[in-house]
């Protein structure tokens, strides 16, 4: 049996399953760090065998490792570190994709957990790459470096809450700290990642999500932003087999890829789509994000750390463009896409808790 070539670190969450289940069809022998223990590693090879995975493909190229990406060294156990010599790409897809949390939580996850993969990385003898998930609203950091300053720290945190602040963070720590180590880098920013381009099916039930949940439910009279706003979207399997090709395509010391759906369009349209499948009436009221963030949550139901993902800012595609392209991928229609994942969403009866350990599949 040949050794792992890739190790994936996420693999138990959204986008992660549908990476794994990417590179497992396309023949190759894959490692992932769980956290879980046997539980974890026996839930996703199910969840694998149940949408096309071959049983012994899953038996015999799937290597499961217990790896915890908040700690140096990913807390290897030594014969776990044996069996991963040969590695040559680490995508490390895991984050806490959350609101409410703490500081100190969303660093945990989202910073130490950005940084300890890439020094573990870098001990690599064989590395070719390192794949950095990351969002759509978050590189825009021209200019600062990690460590961030502490007034600079404290004044991202309190502007963008803890969330979006962490994934900020830990995209300026990969970004500043990669060249010094001399580790490849490709960072993929991906839009707003929905449901499966064939079936629907979802997986991660914040931000878009919540919407549909509400206009379902008939709690939805009015979109936050302006008519123009833009929460771009993409396919979860397209996303997969994007990540899937970086490795082969990117040559160069760092690549930064903005992966969404440039024909993806604006807020109200998108929730009318929606709408117009579940056979419902879209909000026709649109308030400005000032507005509702000066209402009580209690009334708007809006989540607060959520508001500064609703602009109406547009995004280099070209990298990725170019990319797709040299390898033959395309987006799926984006009408049929949103509307088959809004009522997946509701056949499925929204399962918030379905995948706990979501990665970084957000704006």
């Amino acid at each position: 049996m040949s050794s792992p070539g890739t190790l994936v670190l996420g693999a138990t969450g959204f986008i992660g399953r549908w990476y794994v289940l990417e590179l497992l069809t396309r023949g190759e022998h894959v490692a992932v760090g769980l956290r879980g223990g046997a539980a974890r590693d026996g839930e996703l090879r199910s969840w694998l065998t149940a949408r096309g995975a071959a049983p012994d493909a899953v038996a015999e190229r799937l290597t499961t490792v217990a790896a915890d990406i908040t700690r140096p060294g990913l807390a290897l156990p030594t014969a776990d570190a044996h069996r991963l010599e040969g590695v040559r790409d680490v995508v490390n897809l895991a984050a806490r994709y959350a609101f409410g949390l703490t500081r100190d939580e969303a660093r945990a996850a989202n910073v130490d957990g950005a940084i300890h993969p890439l020094h573990w990385a870098a001990g690599r003898p064989e590395l070719r790459r390192l794949v950095h998930l990351s969002g759509y609203r978050v590189g825009r950091s021209a200019g600062q470096h990690h460590p961030l300053p502490a007034a600079d720290a404290d004044r991202l945190y309190r502007e963008l809450g803890a969330y979006e602040a962490s994934k900020t963070e830990g995209d300026i720590a990969v970004r500043t700290l990669a060249p010094r180590l001399g580790v490849p880098l490709t960072v993929v920013n991906p839009g707003a990642v929905i449901g499966h381009s064939r079936t629907g099916e979802a997986g991660q039930y914040l931000g878009l999500a919540t919407l549909v949940e509400q206009l379902w439910e008939r709690r939805l009279p009015a979109l936050a932003g302006t008519r123009r706003t833009v929460v771009p979207v993409v396919a979860v399997d397209h996303l997969a087999a994007f990540l899937a090709e970086v490795p082969h395509h990117d040559r160069e010391p760092l690549h930064l890829h903005t992966v969404l759906d440039p024909a993806t369009p604006p807020l109200p349209e998108l929730v009318a789509l929606a709408a117009e499948r579940l056979g419902l009436r879209p909000p026709r009221m649109v308030l400005p994000v000032g507005l509702v963030r000066r209402l009580p949550r209690a009334l708007t139901g809006v989540d607060p750390e959520t508001l500064s993902f609703l602009a109406e800012d547009t995004y280099d595609t070209a990298s990725a463009a170019a990319l797709e392209r040299a390898a033959g991928l395309t987006h799926p229609p984006v009408q049929r896409l949103v509307q088959d994942w809004a009522a997946r969403l509701v056949a499925d009866r929204f399962p918030g808790a379905a995948v706990p350990s979501a990665p970084a599949a957000s704006p």
